[in-house]
């Protein structure tokens, strides 16, 4: 039933890409003019209502009604995600925002998928002694991995590892300060890190900028984070029951490791970087996809079983991000155009400040990439600059610097808030369950661990960089 709802929705979003170049193709009668009209209008603010619903069931299910939750989140999702694609489709006629939207959730769920699947085929044993030091380390090298392969194919990669290290004393917040370091502030480091960084680089952002412009604000906040997780971990008493410990580091599927490097090259086979590489339009996916999707096949097949059985791989945590997130991209674009509405309405008044703190916010629990170009276009709006245009982005880099800073730092860093905050949060949280570790609840991650430990570091660092 599930798989039904999902194709049936696919297949709305499909048929929107039909209507967008249908659309275009009939300029002379007039379609081009409706079309642009409903492009540059803005939804009803009631249309959040299934976005906000979803949030809320996310929230409560696992909590308060577990075992509903568990057999109809997927319906749930895809039911809400679809009232929103026909209202779209059958009232304001926007084929082209659902066109788009539907190309960037193919585009996460390949790329998560497929450094899921072919990290899943990688063994790493670390045969130490887990302590504070020795697991302060293991995060701190994650962090710095996640601007190499990005957050997800470094928390894919590293997860498993982290837990068995720590197996016997494994809690709670092993899990929640590694989606802290690893899956989210590691990566702002380079356009690889994170999604939303990248989109700036497509942009015209150049590929070092961000480097340049982030380590000196990444470094503190690594430290900071590490240094509460520290503290924490010394007080955890239970050690690994095994005593005798080699120190060795043991690492098996070398294949599964070439795979995971034609994922990180797939990632620059897009027009907008490579000008030879072919766009598929008006297919919703490009080279860069098939290539991902490929491989997420082939790294599953030639997997070596053994290593796989070892890892515990199953397909549940993908499957899980899939279903929601498809439900979570469809609902969040009356939110999304709502926002971009009111963000360019209000360009005179935005500083830096404002800029952190409230992309950071939209980042906790909207998709961190959409809500990065919404918050930069409205501020290149401010210097009468336009987006789409790389070089008056380029220009935004030299003259403005700090504006774009407070908006990466914070669309990253934030994603951190929540579960859903970022991709690999919620199949990093899923694994840990697969496993037999109880989670925190949606809310309880919140109260627990994000508004003590993250949103005190976070407004250290407004005080020192964004405050002026």
């Amino acid at each position: 039933m599930k798989k039904i709802l999902l194709y049936s929705l696919i297949v709305l979003f499909l048929a929107c890409a039909v209507n967008v170049n249908t659309f275009a193709a009939q300029a002379v009668s007039g379609q081009t003019e409706i079309t642009q009209t409903a492009e540059h209008s803005v939804p009803p603010v009631y249309m959040i209502a299934p976005f906000v619903l979803l949030l809320a069931m996310i929230a409560t299910g696992p909590l308060f009604y577990p075992h509903f939750w568990e057999k109809h989140y997927s319906k749930i999702a895809i039911l809400l995600g679809a009232a929103v694609v026909i209202y779209y489709m059958g009232v304001m006629k926007d084929f082209k925002i659902l066109k788009h939207t539907l190309s960037e959730y193919l585009s996460f769920i390949a790329l998560l998928g497929s450094l899921f699947v072919a990290s899943g085929g990688i063994l790493i044993r670390v045969n130490k002694k887990a302590t504070p030091l020795v697991n302060s380390l293991m995060l701190f090298t994650g962090a710095v991995i996640a601007n190499i392969i990005g957050t997800t194919g470094a928390s894919m990669l590293l997860i498993r590892p982290f837990m068995n290290l720590n197996r016997g004393r494994l809690k709670p917040y092993h899990i929640i300060f590694f989606i802290f370091l690893v899956s989210n502030i590691g990566g702002v480091l380079t356009p690889i890190g994170d999604p939303p960084l990248f989109l700036g680089f497509l942009r015209g952002i150049d590929f070092f900028w961000f480097f340049k412009h982030g380590w000196y604000i990444w470094l503190p906040t690594v430290f900071l984070v590490l240094s509460i997780f520290f503290v924490l971990d010394m007080r955890n008493k239970e050690r690994n029951e095994k005593e005798e410990f080699t120190g060795k580091i043991e690492f098996k599927g070398i294949k599964n490791l070439g795979f995971l490097l034609i994922i990180l090259i797939s990632v620059f086979l897009d027009p907008a970087v490579m000008s030879w590489v072919p766009g598929l339009s008006p297919l919703p996916i490009g080279v860069r996809e098939i290539i991902m999707f490929i491989v997420m096949f082939a790294s599953y097949k030639y997997a070596d079983k053994q290593i796989l059985e070892t890892n515990e791989f199953t397909f549940g945590p993908i499957k899980e991000v899939a279903y929601l997130f498809v439900g979570i991209f469809a609902t969040m674009i009356p939110a999304l155009q709502l926002i971009a509405y009111e963000a360019a309405s209000l360009k005179d008044a935005v500083t830096p400040g404002l800029l952190y703190w409230s992309s950071g916010g939209l980042s906790s629990i909207l998709d961190n990439a959409p809500t990065f170009l919404n918050f930069l276009s409205a501020e290149m709006g401010r210097f009468a600059l336009d987006v789409n245009n790389k070089m008056d982005v380029y220009n935004l880099t030299n003259a403005h610097p700090v504006y774009l800073q407070a908006i990466s730092i914070a669309c990253v860093f934030f994603g951190a808030n929540t579960y859903i905050g970022n991709g690999p949060n919620f199949m990093v949280k899923s694994i840990a369950e697969s496993s037999g570790l109880k989670m925190p609840s949606f809310f309880g991650y919140i109260v627990k661990y994000s508004l003590p430990a993250l949103i005190p570091v976070f407004f250290i660092i407004w005080l020192i960089f964004f405050r002026g």
